[in-house]
């Protein structure tokens, strides 16, 4: 199961990779709930849709340093390039850990600090 929820995690990757944001999504449970740790949280598919099409005008940059599961969680380490308000390319160092549920990412807390 682990290694089955890590792969699930690299193919919504890659689908964010190339901004297809509907293909990430696809491998989200409806009631997602995504907490950015200090900051905000989202609850549901649409409000991460919504989220998305406002944080990624373009398609983010990201390297995962690391990724570890341990049943239904797995954690991802890396940074990522995205443009801030102002259109510049604004570095970041995340966290990221996604619980999944029947091979679907239900929740995300996710720590980000600009590097």
């Amino acid at each position: 199961m682990m290694e089955n929820n890590k792969a699930i995690l690299e193919k919504a990757n890659a689908a964010i990779r190339t901004g297809d944001n509907e293909g990430f999504l696809s491998h989200c449970t409806e009631d997602t709930k995504w907490v950015f740790v200090g900051d905000r949280t989202l609850e549901g598919k649409e409000a991460v849709r919504e989220w998305m099409l406002e944080a990624y005008t373009e398609p983010p940059q990201f390297i995962v340093e690391n990724l570890i599961g341990d049943g239904d969680f797995v954690t991802a380490i890396g940074e990522i390039t995205l443009k801030d308000e102002n259109g510049e390319a604004a570095r970041h160092l995340y966290c990221d850990i996604w619980r999944f549920r029947e091979d679907k990412m239900a929740e995300l807390k996710a720590f980000v600090i600009k590097a």
